[in-house]
Protein backbone atom coordinates (compact mmCIF):
# COMPACT_ATOMS: atom_id res chain seq x y z
CA UNK A 1 0.00 0.00 0.00
CA UNK A 2 1.17 3.52 -0.81
CA UNK A 3 0.87 5.24 2.55
CA UNK A 4 2.80 7.82 4.54
CA UNK A 5 2.62 9.60 7.88
CA UNK A 6 4.11 13.02 8.50
CA UNK A 7 4.54 14.74 11.86
CA UNK A 8 5.45 18.41 11.56
CA UNK A 9 6.13 20.29 14.79
CA UNK A 10 7.22 23.92 14.98
CA UNK A 11 6.78 26.73 17.48
CA UNK A 12 3.73 27.75 15.42
CA UNK A 13 1.98 24.45 14.59
CA UNK A 14 1.79 20.77 15.50
CA UNK A 15 0.53 18.64 12.62
CA UNK A 16 0.04 14.92 12.05
CA UNK A 17 -1.04 13.72 8.61
CA UNK A 18 -1.54 10.17 7.34
CA UNK A 19 -2.49 9.41 3.73
CA UNK A 20 -3.31 6.27 1.79
CA UNK A 21 -3.21 6.87 -1.96
CA UNK A 22 -5.10 3.63 -2.62
CA UNK A 23 -7.94 4.33 -0.24
CA UNK A 24 -11.65 4.99 -0.56
CA UNK A 25 -11.79 8.68 0.37
CA UNK A 26 -12.22 8.09 4.10
CA UNK A 27 -11.20 11.11 6.17
CA UNK A 28 -10.85 12.56 9.62
CA UNK A 29 -9.91 16.26 9.63
CA UNK A 30 -9.41 18.76 12.43
CA UNK A 31 -7.56 22.05 11.84
CA UNK A 32 -9.48 24.43 14.06
CA UNK A 33 -10.87 26.24 10.99
CA UNK A 34 -14.29 24.86 10.06
CA UNK A 35 -14.42 25.90 6.43
CA UNK A 36 -10.85 24.66 5.86
CA UNK A 37 -11.85 21.28 7.34
CA UNK A 38 -14.75 21.17 4.87
CA UNK A 39 -12.41 21.78 1.92
CA UNK A 40 -9.91 19.12 3.05
CA UNK A 41 -12.76 16.64 3.50
CA UNK A 42 -13.76 17.32 -0.12
CA UNK A 43 -10.15 16.79 -1.21
CA UNK A 44 -10.04 13.38 0.46
CA UNK A 45 -13.49 12.18 -0.58
CA UNK A 46 -13.17 13.05 -4.27
CA UNK A 47 -9.53 11.98 -4.68
CA UNK A 48 -10.20 8.62 -2.98
CA UNK A 49 -7.08 9.33 -0.91
CA UNK A 50 -7.71 8.43 2.72
CA UNK A 51 -6.58 11.33 4.92
CA UNK A 52 -6.21 11.72 8.66
CA UNK A 53 -5.26 15.34 9.41
CA UNK A 54 -4.73 16.82 12.88
CA UNK A 55 -3.51 20.41 13.11
CA UNK A 56 -3.06 22.53 16.19
CA UNK A 57 -1.96 26.02 15.20
CA UNK A 58 -1.47 29.49 16.61
CA UNK A 59 -4.95 30.66 15.59
CA UNK A 60 -4.82 33.31 18.31
CA UNK A 61 -2.42 35.13 15.95
CA UNK A 62 -4.10 34.36 12.61
CA UNK A 63 -4.70 31.48 10.19
CA UNK A 64 -1.53 31.82 8.13
CA UNK A 65 0.71 29.26 9.84
CA UNK A 66 -2.11 26.73 10.29
CA UNK A 67 -3.14 26.80 6.62
CA UNK A 68 0.39 26.96 5.21
CA UNK A 69 1.86 24.22 7.38
CA UNK A 70 -1.13 21.93 6.80
CA UNK A 71 -0.59 22.32 3.05
CA UNK A 72 3.10 21.52 3.45
CA UNK A 73 2.39 18.43 5.57
CA UNK A 74 -0.27 17.03 3.21
CA UNK A 75 1.98 17.66 0.21
CA UNK A 76 4.94 15.97 1.88
CA UNK A 77 2.81 12.98 2.88
CA UNK A 78 1.58 12.50 -0.69
CA UNK A 79 5.12 12.85 -2.05
CA UNK A 80 6.39 10.17 0.36
CA UNK A 81 3.48 7.85 -0.38
CA UNK A 82 4.26 8.10 -4.11
CA UNK A 83 7.70 6.60 -3.48
CA UNK A 84 9.66 6.26 -6.74
CA UNK A 85 6.50 7.12 -8.74
CA UNK A 86 6.79 4.00 -10.88
CA UNK A 87 3.65 3.27 -12.85
CA UNK A 88 1.72 6.43 -12.02
CA UNK A 89 -0.25 8.25 -14.69
CA UNK A 90 1.57 11.47 -13.70
CA UNK A 91 -0.52 13.97 -15.70
CA UNK A 92 -4.19 14.74 -15.13
CA UNK A 93 -6.72 17.51 -15.41
CA UNK A 94 -10.28 18.04 -14.32
CA UNK A 95 -13.12 20.42 -14.95
CA UNK A 96 -15.00 20.96 -11.72
CA UNK A 97 -18.51 22.43 -12.05
CA UNK A 98 -20.42 23.55 -9.00
CA UNK A 99 -23.71 25.21 -9.89
CA UNK A 100 -22.78 28.54 -11.57
CA UNK A 101 -19.03 28.00 -11.07
CA UNK A 102 -16.55 26.15 -13.27
CA UNK A 103 -12.90 25.58 -12.33
CA UNK A 104 -10.18 23.88 -14.35
CA UNK A 105 -7.31 22.11 -12.57
CA UNK A 106 -4.29 20.53 -14.27
CA UNK A 107 -1.38 18.78 -12.57
CA UNK A 108 1.91 17.14 -13.42
CA UNK A 109 3.59 15.05 -10.74
CA UNK A 110 6.88 16.26 -12.12
CA UNK A 111 9.21 16.83 -9.20
CA UNK A 112 9.20 20.49 -10.29
CA UNK A 113 6.97 22.42 -7.89
CA UNK A 114 5.07 25.32 -9.39
CA UNK A 115 1.63 26.76 -8.79
CA UNK A 116 -0.50 29.05 -10.92
CA UNK A 117 -3.68 30.10 -9.13
CA UNK A 118 -6.05 32.18 -11.25
CA UNK A 119 -9.02 32.41 -8.94
CA UNK A 120 -10.55 35.45 -7.29
CA UNK A 121 -12.90 35.96 -4.36
CA UNK A 122 -15.27 38.85 -3.79
CA UNK A 123 -15.46 38.50 -0.02
CA UNK A 124 -12.71 38.42 2.57
CA UNK A 125 -13.96 35.44 4.55
CA UNK A 126 -15.88 32.21 4.11
CA UNK A 127 -17.15 31.16 7.49
CA UNK A 128 -14.15 31.97 9.65
CA UNK A 129 -11.57 31.33 6.88
CA UNK A 130 -9.73 34.19 5.20
CA UNK A 131 -10.17 33.74 1.44
CA UNK A 132 -6.63 35.02 0.74
CA UNK A 133 -5.36 31.83 2.40
CA UNK A 134 -6.70 29.55 -0.36
CA UNK A 135 -4.01 30.54 -2.84
CA UNK A 136 -1.38 30.15 -0.15
CA UNK A 137 -2.61 26.64 0.66
CA UNK A 138 -2.44 25.54 -2.97
CA UNK A 139 1.06 27.01 -3.33
CA UNK A 140 2.29 25.30 -0.14
CA UNK A 141 0.76 21.99 -1.15
CA UNK A 142 2.31 22.09 -4.65
CA UNK A 143 5.70 23.02 -3.24
CA UNK A 144 5.84 20.16 -0.76
CA UNK A 145 4.30 17.58 -3.10
CA UNK A 146 6.71 18.50 -5.89
CA UNK A 147 3.96 18.99 -8.45
CA UNK A 148 3.17 21.51 -11.13
CA UNK A 149 -0.35 22.73 -10.38
CA UNK A 150 -2.58 25.06 -12.37
CA UNK A 151 -5.93 26.17 -10.91
CA UNK A 152 -8.18 28.52 -12.83
CA UNK A 153 -11.77 29.44 -12.11
CA UNK A 154 -13.29 30.12 -15.52
CA UNK A 155 -16.39 31.73 -14.04
CA UNK A 156 -18.47 31.79 -10.87
CA UNK A 157 -20.10 34.21 -8.47
CA UNK A 158 -20.73 32.31 -5.23
CA UNK A 159 -17.53 32.35 -3.17
CA UNK A 160 -18.30 29.06 -1.43
CA UNK A 161 -18.77 27.38 -4.81
CA UNK A 162 -15.56 28.92 -6.16
CA UNK A 163 -13.47 27.58 -3.27
CA UNK A 164 -15.09 24.18 -3.30
CA UNK A 165 -14.72 23.76 -7.06
CA UNK A 166 -10.96 24.41 -6.69
CA UNK A 167 -10.54 21.69 -4.05
CA UNK A 168 -12.80 19.21 -5.85
CA UNK A 169 -10.97 19.86 -9.12
CA UNK A 170 -7.64 19.18 -7.43
CA UNK A 171 -9.10 16.03 -5.90
CA UNK A 172 -10.30 14.67 -9.24
CA UNK A 173 -6.99 15.46 -10.94
CA UNK A 174 -4.98 13.89 -8.09
CA UNK A 175 -7.13 10.78 -8.18
CA UNK A 176 -6.17 10.18 -11.81
CA UNK A 177 -2.54 11.32 -11.64
CA UNK A 178 -1.56 9.07 -8.70
CA UNK A 179 -3.30 6.00 -10.11
CA UNK A 180 -1.17 3.13 -11.35
CA UNK A 181 -1.50 2.80 -15.11
CA UNK A 182 -1.50 -0.93 -15.93
CA UNK A 183 0.26 -0.18 -19.23
CA UNK A 184 3.15 1.50 -17.37
CA UNK A 185 3.40 -0.63 -14.23
CA UNK A 186 6.98 -0.67 -12.98
CA UNK A 187 8.09 2.21 -15.21
CA UNK A 188 8.76 5.80 -14.22
CA UNK A 189 6.69 8.02 -16.55
CA UNK A 190 9.62 10.09 -17.79
CA UNK A 191 12.25 9.71 -20.49
CA UNK A 192 14.77 10.75 -17.82
CA UNK A 193 13.98 7.60 -15.85
CA UNK A 194 13.31 9.50 -12.62
CA UNK A 195 10.84 12.08 -11.35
Amino acid sequence: MRTATISRKTSETAIDVTVNLDGTGAYSVSTGIGFFDHMLEQLSRHSLIDMDIRTIGDLHIDQHHTVEDTGLAIGEAILRALGDKKGIRRYADALSPMDETLTRVAIDISGRPYCVFNTAFTQKRLGEMDTEMFEHWFQSFAQAAGITLHVETLYGTNNHHVAESCFKGLARALREAVEIDPRKAGMVPSTKGVL
